[in-house]
């Protein structure tokens, strides 16, 4: 039975497919970001490396079969991306945004130069986890097709916000992103800490891209990422730098994407492009309401005007 047969009642349904599907790479792009606004620096540079997450495990697929490898060469590939980032972001007289803007360029031109030969081949998927074998009803067995890849990161989400409340490291990287002056006065190496967060933080970046290519939608071209790197910015601002409201403000942004295809899905082709545009809208609905000079910024890094 497809979404059609089911009618009206297919589009939650559809929307609710494609917020499973489609918010995970919001999530971990998002829980990359926020790891590494909470010691202080930003990284606009996600887009590259989300890029070439995608390129890589997808190119590293098709070349061994296996797309597991693929995920891992990602995650790598984007620890690369960040040790460049971090090195570069931490010279005297650097400023953040100018190098995010500079990472976004070079991640984007590495992932277009060497996937080039890659966008017509058919590279192995990643499994799925079949949750929906309890229904008859193609359309929700369909819809309950899940990636562990997924699951992995709504785990990695509260088990992140306990590192940064409960462990030695979590309060190293709160006090460095907070009071730069008061954590080295404790001793802390500043440098070291935020290098370590850019490049863990830009690991789980190259996995979203890893997501993108390898899962959902599953190919690799050198439009897939669609500016969700940087909208990942303004989703861990929306979330108040806080990892399990990362994964709600993920799962949002997610269903937001799903509006459009879900109701074409029924046969409304109308104002198509401008239901696919909603997380554009939602993006600077969010960073209008953020920069009111009315709002406080609860939960920022103290470090991050700086």
């Amino acid at each position: 039975m497809t979404t059609e047969a089911l009618g009206w009642w297919g589009v939650p349904l559809a929307i609710a497919a494609g917020t499973l599907r489609g918010s995970a790479p919001f999530l971990f792009v998002s829980l990359g970001e926020c790891l590494t606004e909470k010691s202080g620096k930003i990284n606009l540079g996600l887009e590259g490396t989300l890029l070439t997450g995608a390129m890589s495990a997808y190119a590293i697929s098709y070349l061994t079969g296996s797309p597991w490898l693929g995920v891992l060469v990602a995650g790598l590939a984007g620890m690369v991306l960040g040790f460049i980032h971090a090195w570069l972001s931490q010279q005297p007289r650097v400023n953040d945004v100018a190098v995010g803007i500079a990472m976004i360029i070079f991640g984007s031109g590495i992932a277009f130069f060497f996937g080039k030969s890659f966008i017509q081949p058919s590279a192995p998927q990643l499994p799925t986890m079949d949750l929906g074998t309890w229904s008859s009803i193609s359309a929700i067995q369909s819809a309950l097709k899940i990636s562990p890849l997924f699951l992995f990161g709504v785990a990695i989400a509260p088990l992140m916000q306990w590192f940064f409340k409960s462990t030695r490291w979590g309060l190293f990287i709160r006090a460095v992103g907070d009071s730069p002056d008061a954590a080295k006065a404790m001793g802390i190496s500043i440098n070291k800490v935020r290098m370590i967060c850019i490049i863990a933080g830009s690991c789980l970046a190259g996995i979203g891209g890893a997501y993108l290519s390898l899962y959902y939608p599953g190919s690799w071209n050198e439009r897939i990422s669609s500016g969700q790197g940087l909208m990942a910015v303004a989703l861990v601002i929306f979330a108040r730098w806080n990892p399990v409201q990362c994964l709600y403000a993920s799962l949002l942004f997610g269903g937001a994407q799903a509006i459009g295809p879900a109701l074409q899905s029924v046969g409304i082709n109308s104002y198509y492009y401008l239901f696919n545009a909603s997380p554009y809208i939602l993006t600077l609905l969010i960073m209008i309401i953020t920069c009111s000079p009315k709002r406080t910024l609860t939960g920022a890094p103290g470090a991050l005007g700086q």
